[in-house]
């Protein structure tokens, strides 16, 4: 089994809520749905480590706050396990495509993000909702 980390940053903008996405570079995946930033921990590195150095590296932006686990899925047409961590974006995040792996890098409001997102990374959008649905489980006031 593979397993690879990433993260689900948020951040609320005019009122609504947005998640930031990648897309997966190359001709071949015109077509592939978006995802969240994520890949395989290096050696001696943890899953919420590599979950922060990946989405630094494929998308500019730094994972500095505390994260929460959302945690995971599994593909239904593959055996990989992908472990996911959420929190808040820094304040005045501007995602790139850092790396070749990476064609687009953007926030998008979450009603969008369920149409571009692989449907095996569909509950992460749905548990990020419940937990900021709870009062405890929200963004720090």
């Amino acid at each position: 089994m593979i397993h690879s980390a990433g993260t689900l940053l948020y951040r609320h903008c005019d009122g609504r809520l947005e998640v930031l996405l990648i897309h997966p570079s190359g001709r071949y995946n015109r077509r592939t749905p978006w995802g969240i930033p994520k890949g395989v921990p290096d050696e001696g590195e943890d899953l919420e480590q590599a979950a922060r150095r990946e989405t630094l590296e494929e998308t500019g932006v730094p994972v500095t706050g505390e994260l929460r686990s959302l945690d995971y899925i599994q593909y239904h047409k593959a055996h990989k396990q992908v472990h996911c961590f959420t929190g808040p974006a820094p304040p005045g995040a501007q995602p790139n495509c850092e790396s070749w792996e990476v064609d687009r890098a953007e926030f998008v409001p979450i009603d969008k993000a369920r149409r571009l997102i692989h449907p095996d990374q569909l509950p992460f959008l749905d548990r990020l909702e419940a937990m900021l649905a709870q009062p405890e489980g929200g963004e720090p006031k």
